[in-house]
């Protein structure tokens, strides 16, 4: 063994033991960190262990960011009230019985967090439908007010509603007449946010000019507006009755401007709503798996309510004709003097599964 390999060998004896102190240090800074990081995440929820008889494994919960008032437990029940505004017109009634059948259908189901229901009559009396869904009784706009546009009433029964009456749930579900609920729909609310369906037909930023009447550049861009009407809203009540007479109050503004009214036609109200929303400072989750809407949309998967507005017209091969009265067809306006008979003609093959659960 010459000189210099014996001298190498020396000092990696001499080395050696600084090497094994530095690396007990090391593991140990990192077992403190370790141990310390688990200690946190435990007080705040974040990590918790999954035992079965298979399995006895630490699990870190990705969703690290999130705030923990929106982190609900599974057994928590965040109920909301169901409520739709209706006349006492035979078009009304038939399509609130269905709504209201399909309710209780879905209401009592696991996942489920629809509380209470009720319909909101703003014929101003009574009629024949009180013994059979819980209806609380409101007053139309004094005549001449909604000058033909029936669906101002909405948000002034809205108003009424939330004053008089006793409403135990805390949240509110903003429903029509012409809603099928397909499965039980929980509380989709996210925090503070109220959940909402976005409609691609409402476009604020290509109506920036007209809304700017209704909604000022000190409120800022009019992207703050989302593409939203009332329903289907699930939105805290105590909110809610905040933005209903501004919802009344723009929406009566926009129907007694003319530019206004003759832009946005039938869709006046949501137009609305949506803005009385934004003007209280108040953003929606957008929720596209709230509802379909048939023929447009094709599946009902992992939707939870279908709205029936559109009329279905298809030939017998299954082929769309819209805007031109098929061979079969489906529309609700066909049954406005009388109700759907029970023995409706099933759609012919090849027709979406959306038409098809209509019938």
């Amino acid at each position: 063994m010459n000189r210099s390999t014996f001298a190498g060998r020396t000092n990696m004896r001499k080395a050696l033991p600084f090497l094994l102190v530095f690396l007990s240090i090391g593991v140990f800074v990192l077992t403190y960190n370790f141990v310390t990081m688990i200690g946190h995440y435990q007080q705040g929820g974040l990590i918790k262990w999954l035992s079965s008889e298979n399995t006895n494994q630490l699990v870190i919960d990705p969703l690290v960011e999130m705030p923990e008032y929106v982190k609900k437990p599974k057994n928590e029940r965040l109920p909301f009230h169901v409520a739709l505004t209706a006349t006492d017109a035979l078009y009304s009634k038939w399509q609130c019985r269905i709504m209201y059948y399909w309710y209780k259908r879905v209401k009592d189901l696991p996942d489920s967090n629809m509380g209470s229901f009720t319909r909101i009559l703003h014929s101003g009396s009574p009629d024949s439908l009180m013994d059979e869904i819980p209806t609380f009784v409101v007053d139309p706009l004094p005549e001449g007010v909604d000058r033909g546009y029936i669906v101002l009433n909405r948000p002034w029964a809205f108003v009424q509603w939330l004053e008089k009456s006793t409403i135990e749930e805390e949240y509110i579900l903003m429903a029509e007449p012409d809603h099928i609920f397909l499965k039980p729909l929980p509380n989709l609310v996210y925090g503070e946010y109220p959940a909402a369906f976005p409609f691609f037909y409402i476009k604020p930023s290509e109506n920036e000019k007209i809304l700017r009447k209704f909604f000022p550049e000190e409120m800022g861009p009019v992207t703050n507006i989302d593409p939203i009407g009332n329903s289907p809203v699930i939105i805290k009540r105590d909110l809610l009755k905040k933005i209903a007479p501004t919802w009344m109050n723009i929406s009566l503004r926009m129907k007694n401007d003319p530019e206004t009214d003759t832009t946005f036609g039938w869709v006046l109200e949501m137009y609305g709503y949506a803005v009385a929303s934004a003007l209280h400072g108040v953003q929606h989750i957008l929720r596209k798996d709230l509802m379909l809407q048939p023929p447009w949309d094709m599946e009902t998967r992992d939707k939870f309510i279908l709205h029936y507005t559109y009329g279905c017209d298809y030939n017998l091969k299954g082929e769309m004709t819209y805007g031109k009265v098929g061979e079969w067809r489906f529309d609700k306006r066909t049954y406005i003097h009388r109700p759907p008979p029970q023995n409706l003609s099933l759609p012919p093959r090849g027709v979406p599964e959306s038409v098809r659960s209509i019938e």
